[in-house]
């Protein structure tokens, strides 16, 4: 996996697997950015809602079961709905910008009020641009941040939330002087970015970053660069960007062979390290922190989506669950304006496929995470996922 990030295509469809390899990568923003518009189209909250899915469908084989997936979860969403009628139109880019693009401004000339979707940071970036003018809003299923703003809102986790969210419990619990070690491609200079100002934000301390090119000679050099940095800053921690497909194995046998032992420096990982399972059984992984989906409500998604379609959900499939929930909530207030920037920002957030979530003014989200560690090979949970956030809403 050292070499995910060579070809520049593939690093844009590697985009969104938040919950196995948070793998991101920065692409063009165009017109977006910045804070989130407060506006949106008026709906009729008494008569059914059109709302726009698109899907990778029409692509690779991959890519049409992730479709098929994406679907399913938003139906079942719409089943769960009280006394809110959803019209789903569900369009097909083909993980593709160019035809997202087109399929955006069809489906709002079709009536569409609100977009969810697409999948790929590319497409969803030219989904909002085609429709900007109209003030529509798209909940895209990416994680990236730099498409997020204007009327484009990132509905996946966030390397920011995840980070805030160990950074904090690391200052609570005494390992707050930390080592980023990072790779220094673009997905991880985004991730050491988040750390840092995770630690800047909850009044840790910054010991230093370590990064790596991405080879088996540049990770194996790190090394001793970590082991040195630990010991002349007196660091208590080692945040880590690297997912278990990609340096995480290496950094977990030859970090404590070099001295820089998990019994006194805390590992920390930005990815999830229960995914694949093979990485629980790591030597080196036991005893550190990552963070996680609340474990019940993704436990109860998954049961619920075994019981309707008789197999697991795809990893993303949550995403559109989550974007109905949502639009759900603020339609069944049955005010004009439901769906404006303003009405999705609202502070209280949404219930959805893996816990609480909000969208954030700048178009990121905010997402209730638990906090897990590794004992034994299994999972065990530090600290559970908040089941609300403050502020007024729903």
């Amino acid at each position: 996996m050292i070499a995910i990030f060579d070809a520049g295509r593939k690093k844009l469809r590697l985009l969104l697997l938040p919950f196995v390899l948070m793998a991101i990568t920065a692409c063009d923003p165009a017109a977006l950015g910045g804070l989130s518009s407060t506006g949106g189209p008026k709906i009729d909250a008494n008569a059914a809602v059109p709302v726009a899915l698109l899907v990778p469908r029409g692509g690779s084989q991959s890519d049409n079961l992730l479709a098929a997936n994406l679907e399913n979860a938003a139906r079942m969403a719409i089943r769960d709905l009280d006394g809110v009628k959803i019209d789903l139109r569900v369009y097909g880019t083909g993980g593709n910008a160019a035809t997202a693009a087109t399929m955006a401004s069809q489906a709002v000339s079709e009536g569409a009020k609100i977009i969810l979707g697409p999948v790929y940071g590319e497409a969803a970036n030219s989904a909002g641009v085609a429709v900007a003018s109209s003030g529509v809003n798209v909940l895209a299923f990416s994680n990236n941040p730099t498409i997020a703003g204007g009327n484009v809102f990132v509905l996946g986790p966030t390397f920011a939330n995840t980070a805030n969210r160990l950074v904090n419990y690391g200052k609570r619990n005494g390992k707050d002087k930390i080592v980023i070690l990072h790779a220094n491609d673009v997905a991880g200079q985004l991730g050491r970015n988040a750390i840092q100002q995770a630690i800047s934000a909850n009044g840790a301390t910054l010991a230093g970053s370590v990064d790596y090119a991405l080879s088996q000679e540049s990770v194996v050099a790190a090394v001793p660069r970590v082991k040195s940095l630990v010991d002349s800053s007196g660091a208590n921690a080692v945040f880590m960007t690297t997912s278990s497909a990609s340096a995480l194995p290496l950094f977990a046998e030859m970090l404590p062979s070099a001295g820089v032992r998990p019994s006194s420096t805390q590992y920390i990982g930005l990815t999830r390290w229960d995914i694949p399972a093979q990485t629980l059984s790591l030597p080196g992984v036991q005893g550190g922190w990552f963070a996680l989906p609340d474990p019940g409500a993704s436990a109860a998604f998954g049961s619920k989506y075994r019981a309707a379609y008789g197999k697991e959900p795809h990893p993303l499939a949550g995403l559109a669950f989550d974007g109905i929930a949502a639009i759900g909530a603020l339609v069944k207030s049955r005010k004009s304006d439901a769906l404006t920037g303003g009405a999705l920002t609202q502070g209280a957030g949404f219930r959805g496929a893996s816990g609480v979530f909000r969208l954030r003014r700048d178009g990121t989200n905010e997402r209730g995470l638990a906090v897990a560690t590794i004992r034994n090979n299994s999972v065990v949970v530090l600290e559970g996922a908040p089941q609300a956030f403050g502020g007024a809403g729903f």
